[in-house]
């Protein structure tokens, strides 16, 4: 009610407890009840209705001159059958409560009919109690009016509350409660499924099922009505994604080794999103689908200037992404092609250099390569069609580049190392910016993620007394520092930002550690002693670390306990490591790329396996009862006289023909 009618009903109120002939005729009114006790919170819907009977009670009728009794008790069951009934001239916030209370759609509506009930039980109370406060007025009409007052403002006070009103009573769009219920978790959803009917039907809403699908990083790609029962899916996956961590902690799985037996040596690889590439001595180029091992597409044909070459030149660098594969080779060619077609290169250019340096954007189709001090950046629009956005040069050969990702809506930015200078080129800027540089501190290894750049500086000359090799992390929005750690004796070799945890940062050391520090605090969170030949490799996820080293030997580590899982070993340093959830790509390359044949003596320079290199692949979500998914070490019968010598360490098998087995 406003500000008006209130002030009306205070005086009314007032003006009634204080004249002497109402009170006179209402103590004359029999009690036909017992009174009983009532709360606060049932005043709320009372108070109305007992006036208007009161007033019902104490207007005088021409046959009740007389001032009697026996009128007043007819008129007293006349006011209890009027309060009984549903009646038209009710106040404005009974039939509010009234039509909150009764809504079409509420769960409760036998609780309501109850609560409706005890209300007319306590109303019958609340009259006799009434009628009794009103004849102690009689006896003392002074204090009566100040009783009156406190009792006013607390049934004003009363009025105010809706706390006894559910939140599960009251009609709300659907709309709107689910934009409330999508703001819990899949415990707080469950928790409210059990309120009632209404918030069940919420809680099981598909969409909002789909979301959290969608939060925790399942079916990217899918939409609403691709699943019957999101809720069941997201269940699957959380079980899966249990089972596959399982698989990873005991080694369980399967295990492929994708060899390409043309008697050459492995050169390099790149693996992304279910795709490895690899390049070989042989100028060819091999592209496996692990998700589609029959693709047609893995075989990739090789520019005419580059087949036709005798010897044909090496390849020297390989690039790969969901769209587009790419290689440069020794000759200063670049080719790319296309991961759905394969076939004939869909680009081509060369340097007049050798390529030193290649990187293909995992988000977006755009290459960059680095010939000597020279920069050149490649793209294709929306068409399809390549062409060239940016050249640049340098004072210094360039060493290293990435791409920063996550800007494909924006213009591409490249972060490249040469010398000890670390510098920032925008095809839409004037030129390479300078991030960092110090005199006579050498640039080791350099990554980017979307925010910030972090690169290793080697310690040299009179910066001796810094304390030791550090590595840098500059924001790349403001191009200031960000945080400064490490302090090893070692130079570190290899360093992954863009694949790590948040605030984290994983990198290996000459010095055969691998350590992960906290750049919010810029202190250590891990320091693992790993690879006697030193780190070459390294990525970390929120729970586990994969290691690889100059000695072949892959590790895999519990970040938490600081603790060895399991390793593998093959011959040869490991020079590419690239995991997801569910699978491993490891790469051991030689470093020697024109070793002898299979004997000393031989002039064939057909390669022995043992030379080659080896990439294998690990799947974690096979079935782990199925014997053929089991890791071939852990298949040995330790009956054979050949193959495995049993040692966890000396894991790959060596070529029968050999006739003995080399030394390690």
């Amino acid at each position: 009610m406003d500000d008006e009618e209130l002030a009306a009903f205070r005086t009314r109120w007032k003006q009634e407890l204080t004249t002497k002939t109402e009170d006179q005729r209402l103590a004359c009114a029999p009690s036909s009840d017992v009174p009983g006790q009532s709360g606060q919170g049932d005043c709320k819907n009372k108070y109305f209705e007992d006036i208007k009977n009161l007033n019902k009670a104490s207007s005088p009728t021409k046959s009740d001159n007389g001032g009697g009794c026996t009128g007043d008790k007819e008129r007293v069951v006349e006011r209890k059958a009027s309060a009984e009934s549903e009646t038209e001239d009710q106040p404005e916030y009974v039939s509010i409560a009234r039509s909150l209370l009764d809504g079409r759609t509420s769960p409760l509506l036998g609780r309501i009919q109850e609560e409706r009930t005890r209300r007319k039980r306590q109303y019958h109370n609340m009259t006799n109690v009434c009628r009794t406060s009103l004849q102690k007025q009689h006896q003392q009409p002074e204090k009566k009016v100040k009783e009156g007052e406190e009792l006013l403002d607390q049934l004003i006070q009363d009025l105010n509350e809706v706390n006894d009103i559910p939140f599960f009573d009251v009609e709300l769009p659907y709309e709107l409660a689910l934009k409330i219920f999508q703001y819990l978790n899949c415990t707080e959803l469950g928790r409210c499924a059990q309120v009632s009917r209404a918030w069940r039907g919420l809680a099981e809403d598909g969409v909002l099922w789909f979301r959290m699908c969608r939060r925790e990083g399942h079916h990217q790609d899918a939409s609403v009505s691709d699943s019957p029962c999101w809720k069941s899916s997201l269940r699957d996956c959380r079980n899966s994604a249990k089972t596959v961590c399982s698989n990873w902690k005991n080694r369980v799985g399967s295990i492929s080794q994708l060899q390409f037996e043309l008697g050459k040596v492995l050169c390099d690889v790149s693996s992304c999103d279910g795709f490895v590439l690899a390049g070989y001595t042989s100028g060819d180029v091999r592209l496996w689908d692990t998700l589609h091992w029959d693709s047609s597409a893995s075989y990739l044909k090789t520019n005419g200037l580059s087949a036709n070459s005798d010897p044909r030149p090496y390849v020297s660098h390989v690039q790969v992404n969901s769209t587009v594969a790419a290689a440069a080779y020794v000759d200063g060619c670049v080719d790319l092609w296309s991961t759905e077609t394969g076939g004939e290169p869909i680009h081509h250019y060369q340097t007049p250099e050798r390529i030193q340096s290649l990187f293909l954007s995992p988000d977006s189709p755009i290459l960059v390569s680095a010939a000597g001090p020279d920069i050149r950046l490649e793209g294709a629009d929306d068409r399809g069609y390549w062409k060239t956005l940016c050249k640049a040069r340098l004072p210094k050969m360039v060493e290293s580049l990435v791409l920063v990702p996550g800007r494909v809506q924006q213009s591409p930015l490249v972060a490249l190392a040469a010398g000890e200078t670390v510098y920032l080129l925008d095809p839409q800027g004037e030129g390479p910016q300078t991030l960092h540089s110090v005199y006579d501190h050498p640039i080791t290894c350099l990554d980017a993620s979307d925010s910030q750049a972090a690169f290793g500086v080697k310690r040299a000359g009179w910066g001796m007394h810094d304390g030791g090799n550090k590595i840098h992390v500059y924001s790349l929005e403001t191009c200031k520092p960000v945080a400064s750690v490490g302090n090893s004796l070692g130079d570190f070799t290899c360093i992954n930002l863009r694949d790590s945890p948040p605030h984290l940062l994983v990198c290996g050391n000459k010095d055969r550690r691998v350590r992960v520090f906290d750049l919010r605090t810029g202190s250590s969170v891990a320091s693992l002693y790993a690879h006697h030949l030193g780190v070459t490799s390294v990525q970390a996820d929120d729970w586990k670390i994969v290691s690889g080293g100059g000695e072949g030997l892959v590790c895999v580590w519990e970040m938490r306990m600081g603790a060895k899982l399991w390793e593998m070993h093959n011959r040869h340093p490991v020079r590419h490591i690239r995991f997801n959830t569910s699978t491993l790509v490891t790469a051991n390359i030689p470093d020697d790329k024109s070793p002898r044949g299979a004997c000393i003596t031989d002039d064939d320079l057909t390669a022995h396996r043992r030379h080659r290199g080896v990439v294998s692949h690990y799947d974690f979500s096979e079935d782990a009862l199925s014997q053929d998914h089991v890791l071939p070490i852990c298949r040995s019968d330790y009956t054979e006289s050949h193959g495995y010598n049993y040692n966890i360490g000396l894991a790959v098998p060596y070529d029968r023909l050999s006739g003995s087995h080399p030394s390690h």
